[in-house]
């Protein structure tokens, strides 16, 4: 039996967060606490966070919504994943509360030096829907022995901004470096591009672009290819979703490797993302756990992924240290020990009063401090 409490919050960004959809200040999520009077005393917290206009599941309705799933979990005593494949960042919560909720009992019983083992918790038992969550922080990262490779975010701006941001995370120590662009003058965001490539060759900087849906699928080739030239890692989204027959043309024929985004919001269903990889090829997948479905989601897009040579990395988007704390243990779970493809995990210093977690950033990588 669990109970399960929900709370609010608004965090506030340091800097305007510009993208080609629009500029984010704010961010609201709601926090689930979860506890059981079997194991009296332990407590697990997840966060659910939809962004506006973006995520398939952000409705007037979403904390009603949320109030009544909270209430079946309780009365069924685990997710109904079947039943809420609609609300990826409903599913994320729950999966991260029930995590978070395990591994606390984990580290109780090991501090009262009381038997303990998957199945066992003082007496408690994990159920079998809940292995997969069960043991979420126990990797080299979860165990700070390890830190993750991540990349540095340069939010859209105006040139001089972009410029000034870009050097912050150079001298910071990153390797990889992605920038927001499609809302500027793209022959300006070109010339930031060339301006990075001609002091840092392709073996010391990977960049990447993400254009959040920002080019028009008639420009889109041209500027492809304009890009290209500077040894571009990879560009996210670069014409809106819902568009497959020329997000396919594209994938086909540009010169620089295409990463789905956006197109993966509101796919829900396995046979849909079958038909959406077969249709669209993509060279990468990103999967960000609060917009695709959660940890089940995103392991079935990146199991599909791997099965049609489809490269994947995961990343946040835009959540507090909860939220983030979670996405990365699970990105350490799922790609194993030495994670070699930087992952977007860096957006844990992008708020003013954000909730702490033990979460640090040494040069590129990000570090877990176990308690």
């Amino acid at each position: 039996m669990y109970k399960i409490d929900i709370s609010e919050r608004t965090l506030h960004f340091k800097q305007p967060a510009g993208t080609s959809r629009g500029v984010y200040t704010t961010r609201h999520s709601y926090y689930l606490t979860l506890t059981s009077p079997e194991v009296p005393g332990i407590e697990g917290v997840g966060e659910c966070a939809t962004l506006p206009d973006l995520s398939c599941d952000a409705k007037p309705e979403y904390e009603v919504t949320l109030r009544q799933v909270c209430q079946m979990v309780e009365q069924m005593g685990r997710i109904p994943y079947d039943m809420i494949r609609a609300y990826p960042s409903i599913t994320f919560g729950l999966e991260t509360a029930f995590a978070s909720f395990f591994a606390a009992a984990k580290r109780n019983a090991v501090a009262s030096s009381a038997a303990f083992s998957e199945d066992a918790q003082q007496g408690f038992t994990v159920p079998a829907w809940a292995k997969n969550l069960a043991d979420l922080y126990d990797s080299s990262f979860g165990r700070g022995e390890e830190g993750i490779t991540i990349n540095g975010l340069v939010w859209m701006g105006t040139y001089e901004e972009m410029l000034a941001r870009l050097e912050e995370k150079l001298k910071a120590g990153f390797h990889c470096v992605k920038l927001k662009i499609g809302a500027i003058d793209f022959h300006k965001e070109l010339d930031l591009v060339k301006r990075i490539r001609e002091v840092y060759g392709k073996d010391q900087i990977e960049l990447r672009v993400d254009a959040n849906g920002g080019f028009s699928p008639e420009d889109a080739m041209s500027r492809l290819e304009a890009l290209a030239q500077y040894d571009i890692h990879s560009i996210e989204q670069p014409i809106k979703q819902h568009q497959w027959p020329k997000m396919a043309q594209l994938c086909k024929e540009s010169p620089l490797p295409i990463a789905l985004d956006e197109e993966l919001i509101g796919v829900n269903v396995r046979s849909m993302k079958e038909a959406l990889l077969d249709t669209i090829r993509p060279q990468y997948i990103i999967l960000k756990p609060s917009l695709h479905g959660g940890i089940y989601g995103c392991t079935e897009w990146i199991q599909l992924a791997e099965q049609r040579g489809i490269g994947s990395w995961i990343t946040s988007a835009l959540e507090s240290n909860v939220g983030l704390n979670a996405i990365a243990h699970y990105a350490a779970k799922m790609y194993g020990p030495n994670v070699a493809m930087p992952q977007g995990l860096g957006t844990g210093q992008l708020f003013t009063d954000n909730i702490p977690m033990p979460l640090e950033i040494r040069g590129d990588k990000l570090f877990f401090s176990p308690l």
